[in-house]
């Protein structure tokens, strides 16, 4: 009885050892793709990224640049020619070598239309990035192989920010072997994606997780992953997710529900994780659904709602009221935005001025998962669509997949949504371009009056201004007539709670919002 005692006893160390190798990531949903280019949610950008790296990187938890796969970098005087210098003996999991060819494939995969490796795909934030396509107004002219390890990108304008830009998580760089293997099914499940990152793709199972085992021969031997396993699991509803945490089967919790940190804290298995937010989350009109292309309405819609109570109600102290879209730690802020008040008789007095005494009906879309910038979608839509009741406006709650989600929007098929953004690098041209630039005022907000023409420009031209406090003034005005014609109405810049089991160790949560977890180490 002894021995089998001691043995039991044995056999339940070396479990715990064996379990103490795996690190399961719990987040609102699994990805879409690993096709990091072709992704536009952070839930496959986090997956991706631990594959796939980029040029640039960002140190851990900060927005500071830092090389990545390419060493250092430099600019010719107008900011119009960028060389990167690689790094030497990396190679892709697939065994094939990282070099100059490698990046120009990448790069000509995303930027032409034309590519035969494309697999069909539509790449839509390469162009929220670069702003189009190749000759569709791509700021990369073209990529040119200089040696082996030397790459240079040629731009069509002035860009002094370009080393940011090849930064974001969109662009981990892929083998070209394996895009070309099978480009239309290169990030599926049945695919997988092949990198030169951290850890390696071993299998995706639709529903259920996606599992990622340690790059032994990673290139950069003191960030070798402390895990053997990465396992993702996407739990939807964040209360399922802290109690999962709780029970001790999954080891991280991302984005929780604000109003769970006491909990979090009154529990002495967890720790609570207050991110540092760089987000927006905001509500959004298409004007080519009407009466939504009325000013009047659009300002009746804002001030009928109060938007302090929903930040008070729903971001458990954690948030805070926006009034611009880019948030108060980035630079590039107008600075004299007051948000807009809650005033729900001067909403209706708009409301019958605009023809619509009696008010009218609309659809309000929010989105099927959490994310950073509104941790409870649905009943934030809820509230929104109370308040819009009572002037009279009947907003009809629809939701859908949130891939499809993502698509449907930058078609116009939503007349007024919930969205937000975790910006992908350390920029204001990534809240505003994305957002207000040239095509997306169009696409996603459907508007071609002379303001939005006028908004358009100034974004354009702060992006090819080399002086910042040039730059500074651009973007104020263009904000000030953002808020003017209420193109969209910001609603919170939101600090996310995400959980750890006490036995994790060296988890560091990205402002930028995908972060990198070779580091994490359970104990």
């Amino acid at each position: 009885m002894k021995k089998w005692t001691v043995l039991g006893v044995l056999l339940l160390a070396l479990s715990g050892l064996a379990l103490a190798q795996t690190l399961v990531y719990g987040q609102s949903d699994l990805p879409k793709t690993l096709d990091s280019a072709d992704a536009q949610d952070g839930n496959s950008l986090r997956v991706a990224k631990q594959v796939v790296e980029t040029l640039v990187a960002f140190e851990p938890g900060t927005v500071n640049p830092i090389p990545g796969l390419a060493e250092r970098w430099e600019a010719s005087e107008d900011s119009k020619v960028w060389t990167f210098y690689l790094r030497k003996g990396v190679k892709f999991h697939d065994g094939t070598p990282f070099n100059a060819e490698a990046v120009k494939f990448n790069f000509d995969r995303w930027n032409d239309k034309q590519n035969p490796y494309r697999g069909g795909k539509e790449f839509v934030p390469f162009t929220w990035v670069f702003g189009g396509f190749k000759g569709e107004g791509s700021v990369i002219d073209r990529v040119e192989v200089v040696d082996e390890y030397t790459v240079r990108f040629y731009l069509t304008q002035p860009v002094g920010f370009f080393p940011q830009m090849v930064a974001a998580s969109y662009f981990g760089i892929d083998s070209p072997k394996a895009v070309m293997a099978d480009p239309e099914k290169y990030g599926t499940p049945e695919v997988g994606v092949v990198g030169t990152g951290p850890f390696v793709f071993k299998r995706w199972t639709i529903g259920d997780k996606v599992v990622l085992e340690r790059n032994e021969d990673y290139w950069n031997e003191k960030n070798k992953a402390k895990v053997k396993t990465l396992v993702f699991r996407g739990i939807p509803e964040p209360t399922s997710r802290l109690a999962e945490l709780k029970a001790g089967s999954i080891h991280i919790a991302n984005n929780l529900s604000p109003e769970d940190l006491k909990a979090i804290e009154s529990d002495p298995n967890l720790v609570a994780v207050v991110q540092k937010g760089l987000n927006i989350g905001y509500v959004a009109f298409h004007q080519k659904n009407k009466p939504l292309d009325n000013l009047k309405v659009r300002k009746a819609i804002a001030l009928a709602v109060d938007w302090q109570a929903i930040v008070d109600a729903f971001y458990g102290g954690l948030g805070e009221r926006a009034s611009e879209f880019v948030p108060p730690a980035m630079w590039g802020r107008a600075g004299d935005i007051k948000p807009f008040p809650y005033d729900p008789e001067t909403a209706k007095k708009l409301l019958a001025e605009a023809g619509y005494p009696n008010g009218f009906e609309t659809e309000l879309w929010y989105m099927p998962v959490s994310r950073p910038y509104f941790p409870a979608p649905q009943p934030i839509a809820e509230t929104i669509a109370t308040y819009l009741a009572d002037v009279g406006i009947k907003a009809s709650l629809k939701t859908e997949d949130w891939g499809t989600y993502l698509s449907d929007y930058d078609q116009g098929k939503f007349p007024m949504y919930m969205l937000g953004w975790s910006p992908d690098y350390p920029d204001p041209d990534n809240y505003l371009y994305t957002f207000f630039g040239p095509t997306s005022i169009k696409t996603n907000l459907g508007c071609e009056t002379d303001y939005c023409a006028k908004i358009a420009g100034l974004i354009q031209k702060a992006r090819v201004t080399a002086s910042l406090d040039e730059r500074k003034k651009l973007y104020a005005e263009a904000q000030r007539l953002v808020h003017e014609y209420v193109l969209s109405i910001p609603v919170a810049h939101n600090n996310p709670l995400h959980a750890t089991r006490k036995n994790v160790k060296n988890y560091i949560p990205s402002p930028l919002g995908s972060e990198e977890l070779y580091m994490v180490e359970v104990k």
